[in-house]
């Protein structure tokens, strides 16, 4: 899988494409070389960015303080950061394949 790596720290690297307005917020396949993810919040005020760092740690298994986002604050291209994971990436994956 290439939308998503290990750092150095043992970090979760992941390589995201946001699509914004959508009815609910959920991973939603693959898009090249990136995750998919559906946000339910509208690209105002950084309210998408905010949704989206909140899902994934929900979804890591982490404190929100533990999710960066590194590259792409207006951008619907977005790497992050989850640092200590409590899970691994194939969770996500497994919800897209059932």
């Amino acid at each position: 899988m290439s939308w998503y790596r290990y750092d150095d720290a043992n970090n979760l690297v992941l390589t995201l494409h946001i699509q914004t307005g959508a009815k609910n917020t959920e991973a939603a396949g693959l898009h090249g070389d990136a995750l998919r993810i559906k946000l339910a919040a509208a690209p105002v005020e950084g309210k998408a960015n905010a949704a989206l760092l909140k899902f994934l740690a929900k979804h890591f298994d982490v404190p929100l303080s533990q999710v960066i986002l590194r590259q792409g604050d207006k951008s619907r291209h977005k790497v992050i950061i989850i640092q200590q994971p409590g899970c691994g990436p194939d969770a996500i994956y497994k919800e897209l394949q059932s």
